[in-house]
């Protein structure tokens, strides 16, 4: 018997097809978004940080990384977790650690102190990654698109909110008040997260080391790849795009400062909306002619970004096209990995986050050398590449599927 089959062979608890409640989904769409805005935060505010400390910029440049950085060994080491423990209880224990963590924030006064920090506060935010699976496995096989939709629009808004959040409260209060004010919510959802949620029986019975592997494994999983690399190409573009959006804002003609390039992320939590609509669509209609469409959105936003790069409406509606397109993508990827095997739901999504973000670190670095080498309409080429790949792979798809049926 192989490690798949045996970590996956624990009893299966009753299966509750009635699903989570609206109250349930919404407590679950808040804790995530509230949670994941923590790694954010200090993008908008890394100058004030260097003000206060006395730091120079590349110093407190580290910050984003190492937080970063942090997420990205939790996301190995501590979501799969959700698979071996009660996700709930999991949620309660990493919660309660990042609000200490945030709280440590606001009475740092050296820079080392605030690398450890936030390191922590990396580490603790994955707890995101462990709410998504619980709200995949919560809900009734033929809602999970619209549920998981849900709450993965609730962590869309608090990753693109936290940008214009951190900038206004670090001008306003300092920037230690935005540490202090995110601990607050970060301990209001937790609260309503307790009493809200019901405890789940966990699947995997054997040891943590066997856990580890087991999720390396889960990449022998056919479609668990396909989706990843749609995923990973998807997300690339959307890092790659907000990166140069904000040299190109910068730039002449526009000038626009900080403040102002922020109140385009306003037009991006509008489009997050879009997800759990395309969540529900993707709980009905075939998954590949749905990402065929959302995709097509993707290339159609690219074209308007490249034909009128310093029209301000062209611009608001390519943004919003843009993160339509990216987040519906990426609902109905979420909705087909959870459908793959509930008793291996967090090890599942530990796999296919990980490439994500790898795949939004690659776009982040190709936006910036796009538009050092070649600006605006470079920027728009090398996102047409992302989209373009990621397309032709899922048409390919349609064609083998259609083959098959022939």
């Amino acid at each position: 018997m192989n490690l798949v089959t045996k970590v996956t062979s624990a009893p299966m608890p009753c299966q509750e097809t009635k699903g989570p409640s609206s109250g349930q989904v919404l407590t679950m769409a808040v804790a995530a978004g509230v949670t994941v805005a923590n790694l954010y935060y200090n993008q908008p505010i890394l100058a004030e940080i260097a003000t206060s400390l006395h730091a120079k910029e590349i110093e407190v440049g580290y910050l984003p990384a190492l937080t970063q950085a942090a997420y990205g060994v939790g996301l190995f080491f501590l979501a799969p977790l959700g698979d071996m423990f009660d996700r709930k209880k999991l949620v309660l224990v990493l919660q309660g650690l990042l609000c200490l963590a945030l709280v440590a924030i606001t009475f740092v006064q050296t820079l080392p102190a605030l690398y450890v920090a936030s390191v922590l506060v990396g580490l603790f935010a994955v707890s995101t990654q462990i709410i998504m699976p619980m709200a995949a496995a919560l809900a009734a096989n033929n809602a999970k698109g619209k549920v998981v939709g849900t709450v993965f629009t609730g962590a869309l808004i608090g990753i693109l909110s936290a940008r214009i959040v951190g900038g206004y409260l670090a001008e306003w209060a300092g920037w230690r008040s935005v540490y202090g004010v995110s601990a607050g919510l970060v301990l209001a959802a937790t609260i309503v997260f307790a009493a809200m949620l019901p405890q789940r029986a966990s699947h995997h019975t054997g040891h943590y080391g066997d856990l580890l592997k087991s999720t390396l494994l889960q990449l022998k999983r056919v479609q668990l790849l396909r989706v990843m690399l749609v995923g990973s190409l998807v997300f690339g573009l959307f890092c790659s795009f907000w990166t140069a959006l904000t040299f190109h804002l910068s730039g002449p003609p526009f000038t626009y400062s900080s403040d102002r390039i922020g109140l385009f992320g306003i037009l991006a939590i509008a489009g997050a909306g879009a997800a759990s609509v395309f969540g529900r669509i993707a709980d009905k209609r075939h998954p590949l002619r749905i990402q065929i469409l959302t995709v097509s959105i993707i290339i159609a936003s690219i074209v308007c970004l490249f034909l009128w790069p310093y029209s301000v409406p062209a611009l608001a509606v390519g943004v919003l096209l843009l993160d339509v397109g990216v987040q519906a993508t990426q609902v109905n990827n979420l909705a087909q990995i959870y459908g793959l095997d509930e008793t291996a739901h967090s090890r599942i999504n530990t796999v296919y986050m990980t490439t994500l973000f790898l795949g939004g670190a690659i776009g982040t670095y190709g936006g910036v050398l796009a538009w050092n080498f070649g600006g605006w309409p470079l920027v728009c080429g090398q996102l047409l590449l992302w989209a373009g790949l990621a397309l032709a792979i899922l048409l390919f798809r349609l064609y083998r599927e259609n083959g098959r049926r022939a």
